[in-house]
Formats: structure tokens, sequence, C-alpha cells
């Protein structure tokens, strides 16, 4: 077996890794995002259970996990609680928790399975980690999570279009979430091709295209200025092939120009939608004058949706629209503090790192999702969700620590001179 598929212990017994369950957990993180629609539209499943086929599956996934995880671990979870990203995403669980009792929740049941869904994830997460090298682990799930989503994106392109052109379900699998998955699944792939982990050329356009053609207009801007930015700042990308990308990407909104017209017609006479900037003027607005009403810890978990009112003709807000409203609405400053403590403990660490394309491209999804930020939301998660803080952040220390052994290894004057070992076989043998 290969490095990627098996390790070895000190006896020298060769064992899984857990490579192939960490693709499995990858792929499902992705593709749960269509199973409600999947549950109603193909196996003919109630609006109200719907949803329970997604969370069902998370917790039997969970438990695949675990069974597999069973056995000694190559790294310990208290090891793992020395970085401080890790902390923060246990310590933003550890309240939401507790929020939930004094959360103005619709249904407490059901907030606290929500909840247990979210720390599954997570929990999922970590087990893969203390049975694999993050480096390994990461590129694993990362390729699940492309091909999932790429899996998603050929579905899109054959479902029904919506009333206003865009792609996607309205009440099951809407444009703005499509659109994330796309974007955050061609981020994970850039992350992979600086690496030389694979092609994944084919699959970027496909995302590429797909993400344009959703017309989510906040993850469009977001994915644009993540994009300049990794653009720019990338110094391993030649000047002919950013050249080559640049002249594609306005090639591709120029093919879609005629569709994109016909949009902004639709857009300018919707009314007061969330979609809309004065729907989502209104969200904030009440968001942000309820959230006053308790300005320390909030209403707590999953206290927006059929709690708040509708907006314009009977909009039902799933969220606040804007992350640091949604933390703030829910958890008051603590939450505000949580969601800072979450994205700038990333941040420091990948200022740490010495590999620059991978912290370019790491750099660029974080930009992406603090602008994208301002106009969306997660119901129950940061805009960039706690498992995924929870890999990178293991994931960035280990790319430091190599970085941090590469050096040393070169900065050694011992290094130039070759061991026993490599020696030629004809020096050391004998000279009879």
């Amino acid at each position: 077996m290969d490095q990627e598929s098996s390790i070895q212990n000190e006896h020298g017994i060769s064992r899984p890794t857990g490579i192939d369950m960490a693709f499995a957990v990858g792929f499902f993180f992705s593709f749960r995002w269509i199973l409600s629609l999947f549950a109603i539209t193909v196996l003919g499943a109630e609006v109200h259970t719907s949803g329970g086929l997604s969370l069902a599956l998370n917790f039997l996934f969970l438990g695949f996990v675990c069974i597999h995880s069973l056995g000694s671990a190559d790294r310990k979870f208290t090891s793992m609680l020395r970085l401080t990203s890790l902390r923060w995403v246990m310590a933003f669980l550890t309240f939401s928790l507790i929020s939930l009792a004094w959360s103005s929740t619709a249904s407490l049941t059901a907030s606290l399975i929500y909840w247990c869904a979210m720390a599954a994830d997570v929990a999922m997460v970590i087990l893969l980690l203390r049975a694999a090298p993050a480096i390994d682990v990461a590129s694993s799930l990362f390729k699940g999570f492309i091909w999932s989503t790429c899996f998603i994106a050929v579905i899109v392109w054959i479902m029904p279009l919506q009333p206003d052109l865009r792609l996607g379900n309205k009440d099951f699998f809407n444009t703005n979430q499509i659109a994330e998955l796309c974007a955050f699944a061609i981020f994970l792939a850039q992350y992979l091709m600086r690496r030389k982990d694979g092609r994944w050329g084919l699959a970027v356009v496909l995302l590429a295209i797909t993400l344009l053609r959703s017309l989510s207009k906040t993850t469009l801007i977001a994915f644009l200025l993540g994009q300049i930015f990794l653009l720019i700042m990338d110094r391993s990308v030649s000047r002919r092939t950013k050249v080559i990308l640049t002249v594609a990407a306005a090639a591709a909104v120029f093919a879609f120009w005629g569709l994109i017209e016909s949009y902004y017609d639709v857009y300018t006479n919707a009314g007061n939608q969330a979609e809309t900037l004065t729907g989502r003027l209104g969200i904030w607005a009440y968001v942000l004058n309820a959230g006053f009403e308790k300005p320390w810890i909030g209403h707590g978990f999953n206290s927006i949706w059929k709690v708040v009112p509708t907006f314009g003709d009977g909009f039902e807000a799933r969220h606040a629209e804007n992350d640091l409203l949604q933390q703030f609405y829910s958890y008051g400053a603590v939450g505000i503090t949580l969601l800072a403590g979450l994205y700038t403990s990333l941040y420091r660490q990948l200022c740490r790192l010495s590999n620059k394309p991978l912290k370019m491209v790491l750099l660029s999804l974080l930009l992406y999702i603090v602008v994208r930020g301002f106009a969306e939301a997660e119901p129950f998660d940061p805009l960039l969700p706690l498992w995924a803080i929870a890999l990178l952040g293991i994931l960035i220390e280990q790319l430091t620590n190599c970085d941090d052994q590469n050096e040393v290894v070169t900065a050694s004057p011992l290094a130039q001179f070759p061991t026993l070992d490599a020696l030629p076989q004809s020096l050391s043998a004998d000279p009879r």
C-alpha cells in the first residue's frame, strides 16, 4: 500500500489511514445540500420530512467515521486543542449549545437536533484528523467535495429555471446555495492545483461557468474579488496564464451578457424580496434593532427561522443575510467575539505559512468569505463552516511545520554531505 492509503505504526504494520472515508465525507458535505430537493422530487417525500433525510445521513456518517476511527490514534485531541483556531471552534459550539437555555427558537427539540448535526460535522473532521496526517485528509476530503459539486452542477443545468431565469429551486435548493458550493469547490481545486495534486482544469471550468450562470450577485462579487487578489498576489502563476484566465473570464461574461440583462430587468422589478437590496435592508434593520434588545448574549441558537415576522409579501427570513448581524442577533457581543476569533485565528496562522502559492489561495478564500458575509449568512454555522475552520486550522499548522523542517534541513551545513546509507554500494563493499 502507498503512503496515501496506509501508514505504519511502531511495529511496522500497515493500517488504513481513513483517506477513503475522508473522500466520502467530503462528497457528503456537498451533496447533502441537494438532498431535500431529491427527497421531494424523486422519492416523493413530504416537505416537512424531507429535511430529515439529510440529518439522518449526517448522523449515519458520523457513526461510520466513529467505527472507522476505532483503535490507536496518530494524534490526540488534546494536542489539537493547542491550536487557537480549534479552541475557537470549540468555544462556538459550547456557547451555541448553552444558548438553547434562553433561545427564542420555534422548536427547542428541532434546534437541538440541528446543533447536534453541526457538532457532528466537526466531530467527523476531528476523528479523521486523529487517524491520518492533515495534508492527506484535507486532500481527500477536498477531492470528494469537488467531485460531488461537479455532479450537482450537472444536475442543476438540466433542472427547470426559476421565474427570475436563475438556476436552482427557490424553496429547496436556491441559486445562492448553488453558487456557494461552486465557489467553495473552486477554491479547494485551486489549492490542490497549487500542490500539483491531480488535474482539475475541467472541473474548475464547469464550476466557474455554473457559478456565473447562477447569477448569484453577492457570491459572484465576493468570488471575483477573491480571484483578483489571487491573480495579483500569486507569483507561481505565469503572466501568460494570468492573461489567458482574464480573457477567458471576460469572454464568459460576454457570452452570458444577454441573460444578465434579462435578469437585471426582472431583478429591478422584483419588489422587496430578500434577494433585492431593498429586502435585505429591511431584514438588516429589523435584526439590528432586535439584536440590541439582548446585546450581550443574544436571542440564542436558531432564533430567527419561524420566529421573526415575515418581510414584504410574506418572505420568511432563514437568517440575517449578514454574517456579523447573524452572530450578533443569535449570541450578542459574545457572538461578534466568537466570529472575530474564528476568522482572525485562521488569518494569523496563514501569515506564518511560508508556502506562498498555498498561502495566497487560502487567503483569497478567507477574503471571499469575509466579503460574502456582508450580504449572506448561514442559520447555524458561520459563513465558513466550523468543520472547515477546524480542518483548515490543523492543515495550515501541518503545512507550516513541513516548511519549517525543510528550512532547517536546507540551512544545515551537514545537509550537503550524504549519509552512510546513501554512499555508493561499491564504497561500502568488502575490499577483498
